[in-house]
């Protein structure tokens, strides 16, 4: 049995080495990715891996994307049903951990004796899980569970449960076992096959022919004749034991995949709960295929910092439609960094099949998404803040693609303004001549503005809005770099004319 709820045609494997990027750990701290992931697993361990995993692997094709956007609406639609088939699943994982082996756990009659437990708690389960897509089917419409549902009544039908458990009666044998042999070379037993004991009614007890029957009682002390006996009885049942057992592997790997792929779809409403209580707008978005440049949003924010802030938080609009570079410029706490994190976290979180934080949002497919932030001084003073900007830069050069997405927040900003717009320009240039679309947040004005100066194709530039007395909007709208480092804005915050002036840390931190 499989789920497919993830994908189309296969289940998500979890066993499987995940390709780990070199940029992984900065992403997720550049992002602030742990503060979405928390919230989507309100504590549970096996929701916070599922997400993390699908949300760091980006799928590229659209028709997955698509196909995971409308088992999401579902689930958002009927998010008690979800959660009723989430504990369901964790149950029959627990009970088959819950039943215990014993002391000589590879002995084929103790493989057999527990098999038998388990999957009478998960035949349980299992009926269970086949009464809940009979009672809910007609309210889920995607595919996924449109054919989840069918195959549970198709496979999991009362004929079948009850066949299983003739089946498990009978391997009790409470009637004793029955089986054959055959002598082998120097007389030794070959060829144990355990038979079904015949069905006999009172009757034929009673009115059958009086066979003979040849018996062999084992005294009580005689220990050495026990033991003979267990191993005949081991060699009997052996092949019973580990058919069994795997049709007990087989049950639990599908109640795991079951219980992993709802665990996504369950960070995902816990998610959305979250943002509809504060009055967040969501949107699914509209995946475009690698190939066309789209990128256009309406009312973008930061997803992160609509979890950690009671006040209002300022959406965006984007027009970058077949561009393959956008500067974001401005004065500081006006929104550049919180817009650059929108995008980012829109970009992981559509192509992992979710809603974004957006009234709206078209965009291009990326194999990966990467950021440049700027980091701290190296405390161990082992290089400078720019050697380091430039060997993170050198690494991901490595591993960038056509088509990947690049987040640049000050990025070569240690050094001074001439040395470090050349260097930028340098890198920008070489990367999206490589096909990779970049997002650079910057106060290096002699970088933004050369590039606005010449004006090229397929750049966009905004900016951070700022009203004549040095309130922030925090909107970006577009609008030609500034020479301007805004010093009364720093004279306003360091001598503090009026209080007014300050921006509302509950609205922006870009």
């Amino acid at each position: 049995m499989k789920v497919f709820l993830l994908y189309p045609d296969r289940d998500l494997d979890t066993d499987a080495a995940r390709p780990v990027s070199p940029n992984e750990r900065d992403l997720v701290q550049d992002l602030e990715l742990d503060t979405v992931l928390s919230t989507m697993a309100a504590g549970d361990t096996v929701v916070l891996d599922t997400a993390r995993q699908v949300l760091l692997a980006p799928e590229t094709d659209p028709e997955v994307i698509t196909f995971r956007q409308r088992v999401l609406v579902d689930c958002l639609a009927a998010p008690e049903v979800v959660r009723e088939l989430y504990e369901l699943a964790v149950d029959a994982i627990e009970s088959e951990r819950k039943v215990w082996y014993g002391i000589f756990r590879d002995h084929p009659e103790t493989v057999l004796r527990r098999s038998v437990q388990v999957i009478e708690l998960l035949s349980d389960s299992l009926r269970r899980l086949r009464q809940l897509s009979e009672q809910y089917a007609g309210r889920f419409s995607s595919a996924g569970f449109t054919r989840l549902f069918a195959m549970l009544r198709e496979e999991l039908g009362e004929e079948y449960l009850a066949t299983v458990a003739e089946h498990l009666e009978a391997l009790r044998f409470r009637r004793g076992m029955l089986m054959s042999a055959a002598l082998g070379t120097g007389n030794k037993g070959v060829r144990y096959v355990l038979h079904r004991p015949p069905r006999r009614s009172w009757w034929d007890r009673l009115t059958g022919p009086n066979v003979p029957v040849y018996r062999f009682e084992i005294p009580a002390r005689d220990e050495a004749g026990f033991r003979a006996l267990s191993d005949l009885e081991g060699r009997g049942v052996g092949l019973v034991a580990n058919a069994l057992a795997q049709s007990v592997d087989h049950v639990v790997s599908f109640f795991r995949a079951l219980r992993v792929e709802l665990a996504f779809y369950l960070g995902c409403v816990t998610l959305h709960e979250r943002l509809a209580a504060a009055g967040r707008p969501v949107c699914f978005p509209e995946p475009v295929a690698a190939g066309e440049s789209a990128l256009s949003a309406r009312g973008l924010y930061d997803a992160c910092l609509a979890l950690t802030v009671d006040g209002p938080v300022v959406g965006n609009d984007l027009d970058a439609d077949g561009t393959s570079l956008v500067f974001v410029t401005g004065a500081n706490q006006g929104g550049k960094s919180t817009i650059l994190r929108g995008v980012g976290l829109a970009q992981l979180m559509m192509q992992s099949g979710m809603f974004v934080a957006a009234e709206s949002l078209r965009a291009t497919v990326c194999g990966g998404v990467f950021t440049h932030f700027k980091r701290a001084e190296d405390p161990t003073m082992t290089s400078g803040k720019l050697d380091e900007e430039l060997a993170r830069m050198s690494e991901l050069a490595d591993h960038l693609a056509p088509g990947d997405l690049l987040l640049c927040n000050e990025s070569f900003a240690a050094t001074n303004e001439r040395e470090g717009s050349e260097i930028a320009r340098q890198v920008v240039r070489a990367l999206t001549a490589a096909g990779v679309r970049v997002v650079f947040v910057t106060h290096l004005y002699d970088l933004a503005h050369g590039f606005y100066r010449q004006r090229p194709a397929g750049v966009v530039f905004l900016r951070a809005e700022r009203r004549p007395d040095g309130r922030r909007t925090f909107r970006l709208v577009p609008g030609e770099p500034l020479p301007t480092s805004h010093g009364a804005d720093s004279y306003r915050r360091i001598f503090g004319e009026s209080h007014d002036t300050e921006p509302t840390a509950a609205v922006s931190r870009g």
